[in-house]
């Protein structure tokens, strides 16, 4: 089996559909993953977290995407002996979150497959596939897995099948 990791993005506490979280969605899925592939797990957190509540949290969202401004607390780091990486995060307005840009645009992704999943309430894969060709240049963007965030506890096994089915 070829070396593989998880970079994703996730944020916990007032979510959208279903309250607080102590785990945000996008963690529960890149967990699932990181259980039937046995990758490494590198977590994107912002420098500025994000407040709490809901409505205040989109605000700065929106503001972070508008402006190309989203610090990351950790660089990614030496992805070269990786071959397949699993990217995750939310969707917001139809792409990732800005800190996912961040964290990914200044990375060598030449003959690496790059396998996207997001969590949505409702949009599904938005634009990300054609973001991730934009940013991921000379990686094989495979299919996405797109999930409803507030359905992730009981989509294990959905996870499972999108894993066997892109071997």
């Amino acid at each position: 089996m070829s070396k593989s990791c998880i970079i994703y993005f996730s944020r916990a506490d007032e979510n959208y559909a279903v309250g607080y979280l102590k785990k945000g969605n996008t963690e529960v899925v890149a967990e699932y993953i990181r259980d039937l592939t046995g990758s490494k797990i590198i977590k994107i957190e912002p420098l500025i977290p994000y407040a709490k509540d809901y409505h205040t949290c989109i605000q700065e969202a929106k503001e972070r995407q508008v402006n190309h401004q989203a610090p990351i607390l950790k660089e990614v780091g030496d992805i070269s002996s990786y071959s397949v990486i699993y990217i995750g995060s939310p969707v917001y307005w139809g792409v990732m979150p800005e800190k996912m840009v961040t964290a990914l645009k200044d990375l060598d992704w030449t003959g690496k497959i790059v396998k996207p999943f997001v969590t949505h309430e409702g949009s599904g894969l938005g634009s990300i596939p054609n973001q991730l060709r934009s940013i991921c240049k000379n990686a094989e963007i495979k299919d996405g897995l797109a999930l409803q965030g507030s359905m992730v506890h009981s989509l294990k096994s959905k996870v499972e099948n999108w894993i066997e089915k892109e071997k």
